[in-house]
């Protein structure tokens, strides 16, 4: 028995990523309605889903806007250009900013009453921003994949103290999801050992620490380097997580991308500690060592940039406009 009746559409189904978000919703069992949506065609992706078995399932594949959103009340997308060899999130903004922007415009005309939309194609901070303002929809409704950086600590750890992942609690890194991320060890432990009593040890010597947070941080260059492409199924798997919690199934166990505004950090889309459930993302603000705070503070900053050039490329109004275009805002 589906998890929901509701349509789910897959945005950029025909491609890697979309692909194995396909799979992982249908093995799942999250709905009987899924619809995969390209501008190239995902038929073949379609037809192959198909002949797998999934039974108690409709299917359908579509390159029109219009078929693809009408009625739905989920999306994901990761309907961007991907990142290649060489290239930082960063360098993706303006042309996949403008897809962001496309995309928030069908959601606002097709589908209005979207229960939840999650954003995957980089950088995620800004997309996911870009389509909150222009579909219209409420803060709480829009999040973006930030959990790839906390498992990557997490895994890195696991592998350092040779535990298993689920004996490393704590894990998280905030603000971008870039190089410019925030990591946090304070509320870490391994194995029920606190992770800042081991720091500085014979075991693992600050020196260690640092170019493991390095590393974490530059963790989707080195799939890159690793495998010739950009990560498809790792962001796969988590983003059908975020979507199986909005639709009430069990709660995301990380950190996602979600719209902040408040004294310190605002009109801007980072992680956060959040609760991704059937009603949406709710934050608050992270509070880690005063180096951590500063760490995220600067993220918060490096974020601004960015959503700054947007405007002065004319991809989003001045922030004093925002409300006229989105009144949740």
């Amino acid at each position: 028995m589906a998890l929901t009746n509701d349509k789910l559409v897959i945005v950029g189904a025909a491609g890697m990523i979309g692909s194995n978000m396909v799979q992982t919703a249908l093995t799942m069992g999250l709905t009987n309605d899924i619809c995969l949506y390209d501008v190239f065609s995902p038929e073949g992706v379609a037809e192959e889903m198909r002949q797998s078995g999934f039974n108690d399932v409709k299917i359908t594949a579509t390159t029109d806007a219009k078929e693809a959103f009408t009625n739905a009340k989920y999306i994901i997308s990761s309907g961007g250009a991907p990142r290649k060899a060489g290239m930082t999130r960063e360098d993706l903004l303006k042309g996949n900013c403008e897809i962001a922007e496309g995309l928030g415009k069908d959601i606002k005309t097709y589908c209005p009453d979207v229960k939840h939309v999650i954003i995957i194609f980089n950088p995620a901070d800004l997309t996911g921003l870009v389509t909150l303002l222009y579909s219209g929809l409420k803060p709480n409704q829009v999040t973006t994949l930030a959990a790839l950086d906390t498992t990557r600590l997490q895994s890195a750890l696991a592998k350092k103290f040779n535990v298993m992942r689920s004996e490393i609690t704590g894990c998280a890194t905030y603000g971008g999801h870039g190089e410019q991320m925030a990591v946090f060890g304070s509320h870490v432990e391994i194995a029920g050992r606190k992770l800042t009593d081991i720091i500085g040890t014979e075991e693992f010597p600050v020196e260690e620490w640092e170019q493991m947070k390095t590393d974490v941080t530059k963790g989707g260059a080195k799939i890159i380097e690793l495998r010739g492409r950009s990560s498809f199924q790792s962001p796969a798997q988590m983003s059908i997580e975020m979507i199986r919690s909005v639709m009430g199934g069990e709660k995301f166990r990380f950190p996602v991308g979600t719209y902040v505004s408040n004294d310190k950090y605002d009109h801007i889309m980072m992680a956060m500690d959040t609760v991704l459930d059937e009603n949406g993302a709710t934050y608050k603000v992270p509070q880690g060592t005063p180096e951590e705070n500063a760490k995220l503070d600067a993220s918060y900053e490096h974020l601004c940039k960015m959503r700054d050039e947007l405007v002065e490329l004319g991809i989003v109004p001045a922030i004093s406009e925002w409300n006229k275009i989105n009144p949740n805002l």
